[in-house]
């Protein structure tokens, strides 16, 4: 799952993307408007946290960017105590939720869990394909109802294809996906070739159908008919 945390003081940006890349969250930020707009632009996220009070212009406007772009990436509202009013207009522009600062970021992470699982399940607990079946509460994927060992890295890759089955995925997308700003210390992309080998044959030993397609000199598909 790949978050952006949209905030201009440092040292909470800093404990928040900690803390949540502790949890398994690939996750970016910008200390500005003007540099989450740029990031929003370029890169897809599937949550963005946004505080509204920023130095050089409104979350708002941010928001509304968001929605514009693309509607089914999840927003929650970061405010202060007596801001009522900002919370409200959050909401109304499409924000899925708000915590009120200061809050503790074990409610932070129940949150996003939970509104991850309700927009990409339909508010199930497992994403079902055919004969693969995850666990998004346990992170655990079966196959044939066999349990298969996936590293965390292919577990979040068999999510982010699944979620976007049927669509070509660029090896820069991927990458991004999985490790956000890091990216860029890579020399080359011959690490996602090894994860998608790797995860295609823990399917296939279980009993899997190959779903996972190499579109030569593109990217990949996760291919359901």
């Amino acid at each position: 799952m790949k978050i952006l945390i949209v905030e201009d003081n440092e040292q909470l940006v800093e404990e928040i993307a900690t803390f949540l890349r502790e949890n398994n969250f690939v996750t970016e930020y910008a200390l500005t408007l003007r540099n989450a707009r740029e990031k929003v632009e370029l890169y897809q996220y599937e949550l963005i946290i946004v505080d509204l009070g920023l130095p050089d212009g409104d979350g708002l406007d941010l928001i509304r960017q968001i929605k514009e772009k693309d509607s089914e990436t999840a927003i929650i509202v970061l405010t202060a105590k007596d801001s009522l009013d900002s919370k409200v207009k959050g909401l109304e522009y499409g924000a899925d939720d708000y915590l009120t600062k200061p809050f503790h970021k074990s409610e932070l992470n129940a949150r996003i869990r939970s509104i991850l699982r309700r927009r990409k399940a339909g508010g199930s607990n497992t994403v079902t394909v055919n004969e693969i079946s995850i666990d998004l509460n346990a992170s655990q994927v079966t196959v044939n109802n066999t349990l298969i060992q996936l590293t965390r890295k292919e577990y979040d890759l068999l999510l982010f294809l699944i979620y976007n089955k049927n669509r070509l995925l660029t090896k820069e997308s991927i990458a991004e996906h999985l490790w956000g700003d890091h990216v860029d210390q890579a020399d080359n992309f011959e690490f996602i070739y090894n994860h998608i080998k790797n995860l295609r044959r823990k399917i296939t030993l279980a009993g899997g159908n190959d779903y996972l397609k190499s579109m030569y000199g593109m990217g990949y598909k996760f291919l359901i008919d």
